[in-house]
């Protein structure tokens, strides 16, 4: 959609019955949380040093220095989810224990989107004398406190004392959540309309806790005092009004004639709705300013429809608290990340500045071209910045890296962090490695790209994924990004999807049929192949007509250090392609190793593309390349050569097979661990490998050689897809020269990570 295409998109909202929310929340185990111990708990040794007598240590060491607390206990990654039920969502007072499961919700959006663990706290009063008592002693348990769905006015002055009352943050998120949120949309909708913040008109319709809230950070962004309306049920809030007055909505009280929304709205180029249904009119929206800016955020029903908007202007820029329509403005872009942010640097409050730095970072990621996985959250409708994206998707995985350390950075900057980050760089690493397993595998990878770029060659330069991967690639500042492709195919799908890449540094397109390169890439090919059974002019159309060859033969030949393909093509059969080109590296043998993640740690899975039953010989070459791959992956190598039986029982053909391997291991007196033939969970259980004394192995296996490519392909693309891991790869190992083959259809961010892979593998 491009930014003049003034028609509301509207997404499908997803239909549910009463009685499936009932069932969801009740079935199996009731509610929507559950306490997972971090440590084991399968030995008395386990249970001393968790309980008595080990947990004796901790508590005299926290006694002595109360900041041990951080790093003994879970207090600082653990949020209170905090409410009394006053004002639960859209329904209004219904008491306590009524708001359980939505604060549940709220501990589960916690951990899903920033892995901060959460507990849910319903406090059984409306008096807030009453809940500041009992909130404010529950300092030494959390690192940080939300509270939630308390009405006004009583929400400020709970907070605001809780926040004089105790040295960790305390955060209303009904009030600074969605007033952060609507900053972000507000920045990005000035700058597409061409406004000066400190000359924009706005009317915020909504004396609450997230009007006044978003008053207040919207004229510390800019605005001015005098261009900004209040109104509430009794009108404008001007200075020298009693009626329904208190100190909150008088701190924004102005001197002017106007008494109505309807007077205050006319020629305002900005309406903030936190009111009710219907509270705008067309006939408002007709007599705002040109290109008028509108976010109507009352729940569930908007203050106006973007339908009935539209139907009077078509110059409107919308957005609404609804799903269902572009630019929701949905708190889950904030509270988990802020929090994140302000626990990892001992924040002892969240202040403006945070505030506004969260802002500022959600409306700068919603400027950039989004991942795979966003276009994916949209039915396969890549969102783009304009008119109807000026706020970020909530399942944006960039999310977790860039507002985080934005509030972090003015925690410290503001002098509110306990704890200050001294490199942002790895702390960016980490946070994506929380929601992203193949973050943090790669991220010794990546750093080491980005200190040495290399230039990379992405085969199939004309697809979508492709173009956008090879543009994620230089943005990161992984190297340069060569783009195998028609020179006008290429910038037209680009063009398409909102990239331009014309003149762009570190993006070059090069056409295989027009390259001054063909001639020799061709003789070099021939060269190669005269003797099975191919001409000088077949070598000639496989250059000009075949990427995968085109792609090899500049990194063959040194014109790029690496390559990357296998959207469009089967592995085996890019792998052909590319072995027209590229031999296997001297003493070396050409697998596929698959990382899998999974519960923390890391494993390497071997052959798992290329040998179908490998010989015992052909085990112990594989055993050897995987060993080498993890040490450059940076772990020490212990190896397990697996089969279906453990030292010898139950006997077999492919047990005596691994058995071999182990000893022609022993003959060439290689420099790590292994053993074999064992099973896979002997290998990977450290308990179970004690059953065993005269293992090899010091722990558990990180490398595991199968037996077959089948058992190794079926195991890992198994595990891939019953959830609970995250398998990498294959990658190719052994070549000469640095290749790698992505699954058929891969995501762009799977193609970054392939080339990075690839950039890495340089000389390798």
């Amino acid at each position: 959609m491009t930014d003049n295409d003034k028609t509301p998109r509207k997404r499908t909202r997803p239909t549910i019955t009463d009685q499936e929310a009932l069932l969801f929340h009740s079935r199996g185990r009731p509610g929507k949380l559950e306490v997972v111990a971090t440590k084991p708990m399968t030995t008395q040794r386990d249970l001393s040093l968790a309980y008595s007598p080990g947990v004796a240590i901790p508590v005299l060491a926290i006694a002595e220095d109360p900041s041990k607390a951080y790093d003994l206990t879970v207090k600082g990654n653990l949020v209170g989810v905090i409410s009394n039920g006053t004002a639960i969502l859209g329904l209004g007072n219904r008491g306590a224990l009524a708001s359980k499961p939505v604060m549940e919700g709220k501990a589960v959006l916690f951990k899903r989107f920033a892995d901060v663990d959460a507990f849910d706290l319903e406090i059984g009063t409306e008096d807030p004398d009453e809940f500041i008592a009992a909130v404010r002693y529950l300092g030494p348990t959390f690192g940080g406190i939300n509270l939630e769905d308390i009405k006004a006015p009583e929400c400020f002055i709970i907070e605001e004392k809780l926040r004089e009352l105790m040295e960790i943050p305390v955060f209303h998120d009904d009030q600074h959540g969605t007033a952060i949120i609507a900053a972000a949309g507000i920045m990005n909708a000035l700058q597409l309309t061409g406004r000066d913040i400190a000359t924009a008109r706005l009317v915020c319709n909504g004396a609450g806790a997230a009007g006044i809230a978003s008053l207040e950070i919207l004229k510390a962004l800019g605005f001015r005092d005098e261009n900004v309306i209040l109104c509430d049920t009794k009108g404008v809030v001007f200075k020298g009004r009693t009626e329904g007055m208190n100190q909150w909505k008088s701190a924004h009280a102005i001197e002017t004639p106007l008494r109505t929304l309807d007077e205050a709205i006319a020629g305002a180029d900005v309406f903030f709705g936190l009111s009710v249904k219907g509270a705008v009119s067309a006939e408002m929206v007709r007599s705002m300013a040109e290109n008028p800016i509108i976010f109507a955020m009352a729940n569930p029903d908007p203050e106006i429809t973007p339908e009935d908007a539209y139907a009077v202007r078509d110059d409107v820029i919308m957005a609404t608290g609804r799903s269902d329509y572009p630019n929701q403005i949905n708190n889950v872009l904030g509270f988990p990340y802020i929090f994140r942010g302000a626990l990892d640097v001992r924040a002892t409050t969240i202040n403006m500045e945070m505030k506004i730095a969260a802002a500022r970072a959600l409306a700068q990621l919603a400027q950039e071209d989004v991942p795979d996985e966003v276009a994916a959250a949209y039915q396969g409708a890549r969102p783009r910045f304009g008119r109807d994206y000026i706020i970020p998707a909530p399942f944006d995985p960039r999310l977790i890296s860039w507002v985080p350390a934005a509030v972090a950075q003015a925690a410290m900057d503001s002098g509110v962090a306990q704890r200050p980050i001294v490199d942002m760089g790895a702390y960016k690493a980490q946070l994506s490695a929380r929601r992203d397993p193949v973050a943090g595998a790669l991220q010794r990878t990546v750093e080491r790209v980005r200190r040495y770029p290399k230039r990379v060659v992405f085969a199939e330069g004309e697809e979508e994924q492709v173009i956008r991967a090879a543009v994620s690639f230089v943005n990161q500042g992984l190297g340069t990004a060569v783009l195998v492709g028609r020179d006008e195919r290429v910038k037209e799908t680009a063009r398409q999807v909102g990239l331009e890449i014309d003149g762009k540094s570190g993006i070059e397109i090069h056409n295989a049929r027009l390259s001054h390169r063909n001639t020799a890439y061709a003789q070099y090919l021939y060269d190669r192949l005269q003797r099975k059974g191919y001409l000088f002019r077949d070598c000639q159309r496989m250059i000009n007509q075949d990427r995968n060859h085109f792609a090899a033969a500049m990194v063959a030949l040194g014109d790029a250090d690496a390559m990357v393909t296998g959207v469009t093509r089967n592995f085996s059969v890019a792998l052909d392609d590319v072995r027209h080109v590229i031999d296997p590296k001297p003493g070396h043998r050409v697998i596929g190793i698959s990382l899998v993640l999974a519960r923390g740690r890391t494993v390497l899975v071997a052959d798992t593309a290329i040998t179908e039953l490998p010989s015992a010989q052909e085990l112990a070459e594989i055993a050897i390349e995987a060993a080498g791959v993890a040490r450059r992956l940076g772990y020490e190598p212990r190896v397990a050569l697996l089969a279906f039986s453990s030292f010898g029982h139950p006997p077999g053909e492919r047990t005596a097979h691994v058995q071999e391997a182990v000893r022609l291991l022993d003959q060439r007196r290689v420099d790590f661990e292994y053993d074999g033939e064992m099973a896979a969970d002997v290998a990977l259980d450290r308990e179970l490998m004690t059953q065993y004394p005269f293992c090899r192995l010091s722990d558990a296996a990180n490398v595991l050689v199968m037996p077959a490519f089948h058992s190794a392909s079926i195991s890992t693309k198994m595990m891939a897809s019953l959830g609970g891991s995250t398998v990498i790869g294959p990658l190719l190992v052994g070549l000469d020269k640095a290749v790698q083959i992505v699954p058929l259809g891969a995501k762009d961010t799977d193609i970054v990570n392939m080339a990075a892979l690839a950039a890495f593998n340089v000389g390798g």
